[in-house]
């Protein structure tokens, strides 16, 4: 039988692994912040599917791009160069000299973990035989690949997998003191979210990114820094170590780079990604023109907006109307990527209540929601889905019986 709550075209059994559980609804298409079911109810997105169409669905700008690439070139492999490629990392390098003043070289794949394991890679092949292990957070998220998933600092993801690659410590998100500790000489690089977002949208401090830094400076060590969740203008500047100032020696993203084109990158200072030899680490659809395309677009019309002063603003307005409803205890995270912590209440209840009410939201933590919209979404649809969040509170939704 089904899985699924939705009429599955006579099938006897959902045809997709049990991986994500069953779906609640059906999308058919959708515009801008707003999605409409198979029954042509409609919602706002305040999710984005976890931050990747940030410009909206449906952009015709980006749609534009993408099929005027599909009717010209798609794919050639990397025997040979493509225009589109080469100037979306152009265009890549550019916005992170721009951000960090190095210059830098990318390597492009499909997704986030993808770019985190070439960064891991890269870190191994930097500190040689012997110096290769890789520090991270606990509460973080690098994805779901094996070495993405062992660089992850949630155990009970693991357990089922067991036993995980080696290589791969975990200290307390913001301990400062505890990552000094177990730093070695076995220790090649640190990988870190700006902000944890699957750990619950919890920030970096800048006096903790300063400090890895530091660290990384002192020991001869990467700072490999994961913006796949709050790249690309998310947290209201082009990269979340921005606001911290720090200068990261390589960078992953992916998500909203595509605005749901599948596509991740790996950068690193030209002198870090100058380690990598041909035969070292490679994929059939990195820098494919069609991804390319989409890049192109994605940054250009970033641009043309000034998406980052966007985040901000509209991030401003979010919280600020969050913070003023009964039943939000605490609003966390920055720019248009935040939590609204929700006390002892259920998150998934609230999360489920909402979605019946006609609003996308994800419930990241037990306590927690996590609302991350288009950042093309206008003042009124905050203010609309502000109001429905504040009907769903005043209805006891959530609370602990």
């Amino acid at each position: 039988m089904s899985s699924h709550a939705f009429d599955t075209a006579g099938l006897d059994r959902c045809p997709f692994m049990p991986v994500f559980g069953a779906p609640a609804v059906m999308f058919e298409r959708g515009s801008g912040t707003e999605l409409f079911d198979s029954n042509g109810k409609r919602y706002l997105d305040f999710l984005s599917g976890i931050a990747v169409v940030s410009l909206g669905h449906a952009n015709p700008v980006i749609a534009a791009a993408v099929t005027e690439q599909m009717n010209r070139l798609v794919h050639v492999s990397n025997f040979f160069a493509n225009d589109a490629a080469t100037s979306a990392a152009v265009a890549v390098n550019t916005l992170l000299r721009e951000a960090t003043g190095a210059s830098g070289q990318v390597f492009f794949c499909n997704s986030g973990a993808e770019a985190n394991e070439a960064a891991i890679k890269l870190a191994r092949k930097f500190g040689g035989r012997g110096r290769h292990v890789v520090v991270s957070a606990l509460g973080s998220f690098h994805g779901r690949t094996l070495a993405a998933l062992a660089a992850t600092g949630q155990p009970a993801k693991h357990e089922p997998f067991q036993p995980m690659p080696d290589g791969f410590r975990h200290v307390p998100f913001g301990d400062l003191d505890a990552l000094r500790a177990t730093l070695d000489s076995s220790c090649a690089a640190v990988l870190i979210e700006t902000v944890q977002g699957e750990g619950g949208v919890i920030p970096a401090s800048s006096e903790y990114l300063r400090g890895i830094r530091q660290l990384c400076d002192e020991r001869g060590m990467l700072m490999m820094i994961d913006e796949v969740q709050t790249g690309f203008a998310r947290t209201g500047e082009w990269f979340g170590f921005q606001h911290a100032g720090v200068v990261p020696d390589v960078v992953t993203m992916a998500k909203a780079m595509g605005n749901g084109f599948p596509v991740g990158a790996c950068w690193a200072r030209t002198e870090v990604a100058a380690v990598f030899q041909p035969g070292d680490h490679g994929s059939t659809y990195s820098g494919t023109a069609i991804a390319g395309a989409a890049v192109n677009a994605v940054i250009s019309e970033m641009r043309r907006l000034d998406a980052p002063a966007m985040a901000r603003t509209k991030g401003d307005h979010l919280a600020s109307a969050l913070e003023g409803l009964d039943g939000v205890v605490a609003v966390r995270g920055q720019g248009l990527l935040r939590a609204a912590d929700l006390g002892a209440r259920d998150a998934k209840a609230v999360y489920l209540e909402m979605l019946s009410r006609g609003v996308v939201t994800n419930a990241v933590n037990a306590n927690s929601l996590r609302l991350a919209p288009p950042l093309t979404v206008s003042i009124a649809e905050i203010d609309e889905m502000v109001s429905v969040l504040a009907a769903v509170l005043a209805d006891g939704i959530g609370v602990p019986s």
